[in-house]
């Protein structure tokens, strides 16, 4: 997606951004064609919608040469959307279905929200509440129009724009945890324990602080560095037009933010190092942000957040560029005041008696639920000795009424009649040997019966 080098760009920030050593021969060996751009998320919760919206619009060979001759400020004013009506029926479609797809995700991450918070709506109104989101238009959930491009590409752009302020003060939280975790674990140890940790802790501190000079950004002592020690080049041999061609890693004629950020690496290890107990890379990243930020603002003077061949060869003829004012690292630079630290540990504290409250009610509930289980396990129960004594009082009836048991569908059931060892040589009758008795003397009767009529008539 190079050709969106006016927009695109802008909308591709990484947090971490490592710089690899550029081994030309290994370049030139690999055909161009076979060079692909890595995709880096924007952090933008959209960001999937919008990359594959960029890649169905890369398709169309109209919008794409309209988009190659605009300026960044027509890209981001939204002037550009408006050559969407003239862009193919199968991009159109394409693009309808993509928008289809994103209104469905939205609906779904809502109604998980809402579950969340346990929020009853049997009749939810998707239309108003899609309203809350600013990159689609909410009033239209069906098609893709020039509208949707427009809003798309502004709220992107203002996300961004927002995006390394809400990274710095990430950092300033993290530091402030760090901090506070270490003053309560300083507190938890004795006094003997305490002042050995501290000492040991003040030590690594300023362990951390004994480095190599950090030269400033964008100056002209940093990119020779980079030329001598990354690119392998001689430093007498300094010139800022090669320099720019050679770290346009995807030759689209500006430096963007990552690419920036790669130059940093090697001031950035005379600081940092991930074996080391005392370096936090953590603060390597933030490092990283603040030299970038420095640079833009030096150099980026139309403010696109890129860095074009002109830019960057104007940058170079400044004063500042031989003679920066010498920089100052965060260990140098406090990220928060004591104020806001003790603010922090306040709404930790909060948090704390909330999550307390939270657990004791969901053990109060816990508590609840066991003594129901332990009342329907009692009623349970007592169901089923009611049910055995029922059926128990049946078979006795049935025995007083001399009938046989009743099997589980109500059959009667034979069963042979065992004798008690007392009534042993006693005449027992049972009530299948009285009904066979009884069924032997009719049959007799019938034969006697028989045999008289025939005498009778023979006679």
């Amino acid at each position: 997606m190079k050709w969106i080098s006016g927009w695109l760009l802008l909308l591709s920030i990484s947090v971490e951004v490592w710089s690899v050593p550029i081994d030309r021969n290994a370049a030139q060996q690999v055909p161009k064609e076979e060079v692909q751009e890595e995709n880096m998320d924007t952090g933008l919760y959209y960001d999937r919608y919008l990359r594959e919206v960029i890649e169905v619009l890369e398709t169309d060979p109209h919008f794409r040469e309209k988009l190659q001759t605009a300026n960044t400020e027509d890209i981001k004013n939204g002037r550009l959307s408006k050559e969407l009506d003239l862009v193919s029926h199968h991009v159109r479609t394409r693009l309808d279905e993509l928008k289809r797809q994103e209104v469905s995700r939205l609906r779904m991450l809502l109604k998980a929200k809402l579950d969340s918070t346990n929020t009853q709506s049997l009749q939810m109104d998707h239309a108003s509440l899609l309203k809350q989101f600013e990159h689609l238009d909410p009033h239209n959930q069906n098609t893709f129009e020039a509208k949707d491009l427009e809003l798309l590409i502004s709220t992107a752009t203002k996300d961004l724009e927002n995006y390394d302020a809400e990274r710095h003060e990430e950092f300033k939280r993290y530091e402030m945890l760090k901090e506070h975790e270490r003053r309560e674990y300083l507190k938890s140890l004795d006094q003997e324990k305490r002042e050995k940790e501290e000492k040991r802790m003040q030590e690594l501190k300023e362990k951390h602080r004994q480095h190599p000079k950090v030269n400033a950004p964008g100056s002209v002592d940093q990119l020779r560095e980079v030329w001598e020690e990354t690119d392998g080049l001689d430093p007498q041999e300094f010139n800022p037009k090669t320099f720019f061609k050679l770290h346009d890693t995807n030759e689209d004629g500006v430096l963007d933010e990552q690419e920036l950020e790669a130059l940093f690496t090697k001031e950035l290890e005379k600081v940092y190092d991930p074996k080391n107990e005392e370096d936090d890379m953590m603060e390597m990243e933030e490092e990283r942000l603040r030299m970038r930020e420095h640079v833009m603002k030096n150099v980026d003077t139309n403010k696109d957040r890129l860095v074009s061949l002109e830019e960057f060869l104007k940058s170079t003829e400044k004063k500042e560029f031989s003679n920066p004012k010498e920089w100052e690292t965060l260990e140098n630079k406090p990220v928060y005041t004591e104020e806001e630290l003790q603010r922090f540990e306040a709404e930790l504290r909060d948090k704390e008696e909330e999550l307390k409250r939270r657990a004791e009610s969901l053990h109060q509930e816990q508590e609840l639920l066991r003594e129901r289980g332990k009342a329907l396990e009692a009623q349970r129960r007592e169901y089923q000795q009611a049910v055995l004594e029922m059926s128990q009082r049946q078979k006795e009836q049935q025995a007083v009424d001399g009938q046989p048991p009743a099997g589980p569908n109500g059959e009667l059931q034979f069963q042979p009649q065992t004798q008690k060892p007392e009534d042993k040589g006693k005449l027992t009758v049972t009530y299948p040997a009285l009904l066979l008795h009884s069924l032997a003397c009719v049959l007799i009767h019938l034969f006697f019966s028989y045999f008289s009529h025939r005498g009778k008539s023979s006679s």
